[in-house]
């Protein structure tokens, strides 16, 4: 089975690959930009994305919509995260950030997938802001976010190391299992 992926961001789709290709699924990525409602929470937008791609891509597709969200900062950036990273960047996080104690974070994941119905998995992840940027990989806000437990940002891990405790992966293995249960 073919599924795609609709997404501009490269990384994601690897990150979903890992998953979803051990069960035969090839992955393949779809740029089709799509209207970003405002919203309260990240499964309205990604509900309202599927549905408008669904009356404009007629194969079956899956598609995320992530945010950040810190504890201080009232859940902000959140489900503006993708606008927030273009337009402040992580340094423009930081400095909101600058001289506050409570850095407590989650990444949270909605994957919206549609054939013929829509479907919704979530991940979640919960951290801490870090006070500068630390690591290479990832992408986003991954080199300011350490999620509980770890010395390390997602920035300092590799994909691999990422994809077993974030958001996105915890997303994507409930996907896979109710592909893998449904698919049949």
């Amino acid at each position: 089975m073919r599924l795609a992926f609709i997404t501009s961001n490269s990384g994601k789709v690897m990150e979903a690959r890992e998953y979803l290709e051990p069960l035969g699924i090839e992955v393949y990525q779809v740029k089709i930009g799509y209207p970003e409602i405002q919203a309260d929470t990240l499964e309205e937008v990604a509900e309202y994305g599927a549905r408008w791609i669904a009356e404009r891509f007629k194969e079956p597709f899956f598609l995320d919509d992530s945010g950040l969200f810190i504890e201080a900062l009232n859940g902000f950036p959140g489900v503006y995260s993708a606008y927030v990273y273009r337009t402040l960047g992580i340094r423009g996080i930081l400095k909101l950030m600058r001289g506050v104690e409570n850095r407590e974070a989650y990444f949270k994941s909605v994957i919206a997938y549609w054939d013929g119905e829509l479907h919704t998995f979530e991940g979640r992840v919960d951290g801490e802001i870090t006070t500068e940027p630390l690591g290479s990989g990832g992408f986003g806000f991954d080199p300011i976010f350490r999620p509980e437990g770890f010395e390390k940002t997602f920035a300092e891990m590799t994909t691999e190391e990422k994809n077993r405790i974030s958001h996105r992966g915890r997303a994507l293995k409930a996907f896979a299992t109710w592909l893998k249960e449904n698919l049949k």
